[in-house]
């Protein structure tokens, strides 16, 4: 997961947050976990939002999803939300 998401952003700057480990760029970017059957992937609500089609089949909260470690690991749709992220970061400290 962390190689996925330099590889996207090399930038972010890594940090533990809410006990867990958080990458930020230009404010919070994701966070994720790893549980028994899960990794936790948390990208705000507004990248889950954006995604919401093609996380259909995974359990999501709010602002989480869950991806079961018995399943391929969805890496190109990780990618993508965090791009969507960081350019949505982005974009948000350039109007300030």
């Amino acid at each position: 997961m962390r190689t996925t998401i330099k590889s996207v952003v090399p930038n972010a700057e890594e940090a533990i947050s809410y006990g867990m480990p958080a990458h930020k760029y230009h404010g919070p970017l994701v966070y994720f976990a790893a549980y028994k059957n899960y990794i936790g992937f948390y990208a705000t609500p507004s990248g889950h939002k954006a995604f919401a089609k093609e996380l259909i089949n995974y359990k999501q909260g709010k602002g989480s999803v869950q991806f079961p470690l018995g399943e391929p690991m969805p890496y190109r749709l990780i990618e993508r939300i965090v791009k969507f992220r960081a350019e949505e970061n982005l974009a948000k400290a350039n109007v300030k």
